[in-house]
């Protein structure tokens, strides 16, 4: 990228608020992948099961889709400042009580499930807070490059995290991995309290009463700019972003690696979102050819990675299906929060969130059980069809609908 895009990229960081936030970020969301590395191969050091793994992926974002809803609703209602400040802290817990079973070897892969869906409870209402959260920091004029950077945080830190989680493990096991995390909130909770409230920008609080969740479903059925994208990311999201279930499972089964190997595949994904990333924070808009192009993208570059057939090219790929990834995510995200009414915010990224996240209950099972029965291989093909296909209804469907327009224009 040359100096003027660059900057471009990472103009958000120019506010105080937004960068206190991000180097929270940084620090909490790769502790967070620290765990997630620590918990998938701890369940399939415990198991040997692909579906276990699966089912561990399931059972933290599972709370995301049923209550999701209503975590955006109290987003809405409440300062979301307090409200995150409150979440965070309670996002500490999980990880510090892993690190004691670990610690005294009394875990059991039933136990590492059921603190993944503790944790998952909290996230539903700390997500869609976090996501509305951000405009409300930087303005709406700098949210594709706000958006863009936090993807930056998330991919920066699939790479920190696994890397450090891969020498931590190697060196004393996986339970420091959940005690770093769960450590790790409390700088989140700090880059918070040191915000500046008059530099913020709060949406209004919505009033409390009857049928807001059911509204808030009305208003982005009747509005095509939310409906789109939010119907793409439910396809997506379900069947293409599983890559914490099959990662590992192409690092153990596919390429009979160790740790190592599968934080190396999990940094290849990384660094090529993080390059998608910037690129995207040079956009000053996203429209929707551009998320069915990056669906398109994503798609066809995950299926190469599916019959990539050397460890060295399956990273190569990796890296590529990360910037086209990242490009569709951040592109939704974007286009939602832009979309969406400030008093309705935090329902339509919470209804975001459950489409995005949320849809991983569904998804990582069945993804787990088709890589187990099957081959990994067979997992990552799914998802490139699922995307492929989704970008290309989304890109040739209102072409078709224009031309029937107006076949029904012409006179008789």
């Amino acid at each position: 990228m040359s100096a003027a895009p660059l900057r471009r990229s990472v103009a958000s960081l120019t506010l105080p608020n937004y960068r206190r936030f991000f180097i929270g970020q940084v620090v909490s969301v790769s502790g967070n992948w620290m765990q997630n590395v620590a918990a998938m191969w701890l369940v399939l050091h415990l198991t040997g099961s692909g579906t276990a793994v699966g089912l561990t992926a399931a059972a933290q974002f599972t709370p995301l889709l049923l209550v999701g809803a209503w975590g955006g609703l109290i987003a809405d209602r409440l300062p979301k400042r307090r409200l995150l400040t409150i979440t965070q802290a309670l996002l500490a817990l999980p990880p510090l009580i892993l690190f004691g079973l670990v610690t005294t070897g009394s875990v059991q892969a039933w136990m590492v499930i059921a603190l993944a869906f503790a944790g998952g409870c909290v996230t539903a209402f700390d997500n869609p807070a976090r996501q509305s959260f951000v405009v409300e920091i930087v303005g709406a004029d700098r949210v594709v490059n706000a958006v863009s950077l936090n993807s930056v945080v998330v991919q920066s830190s699939r790479i920190a995290g696994p890397g450090a989680a891969a020498a931590v493990i190697a060196l004393g096991g996986v339970g420091p991995c959940f005690l770093i995390n769960g450590l790790s909130f409390f700088v989140m909770i700090a880059a918070l309290r040191r915000m500046n409230p008059a530099e913020l920008q709060p949406a209004p609080p919505a009033v409390r009463e009857k049928g807001q969740l059911r509204a808030a479903l009305r208003y982005v059925a009747a509005t095509p700019a939310l409906r789109l994208p939010l119907v793409m990311m439910a396809v997506v999201g379900t069947f293409s972003f599983n890559f914490p279930t099959l990662l590992p499972l192409l690092a153990k089964f596919t390429f009979h690696g160790t740790a190592t190997a599968f934080a190396l595949l999990s940094g290849a994904l990384a660094a090529g979102s993080i390059t998608g990333a910037l690129t995207m924070g040079s956009r000053e808009r996203v429209d929707n050819r551009f998320l069915a192009l990056s669906a398109f993208a994503f798609g066809a570059l995950t299926l190469v990675a599916a019959i990539a057939p050397s460890y060295g090219l399956m990273l190569v790929a990796l890296a590529l299906v990360g910037v086209a990834s990242v490009s569709f995510s951040a592109g939704t995200n974007s286009a939602v929060q832009l979309a969406a009414t400030p008093e309705m915010r935090g329902r339509v990224m919470a209804l975001y969130s459950i489409v995005f996240i949320g849809s991983t209950p569904i998804g990582a099972p069945i993804v787990g059980w088709l890589a187990s029965a099957v081959d990994p291989r067979a997992g990552l093909a799914l998802g490139g069809i699922a995307a492929l296909g989704t970008g290309l209804v989304a890109l040739l469907g209102p072409r078709r609908a224009a031309r029937r327009e107006g076949r029904t224009a012409l006179p008789a």
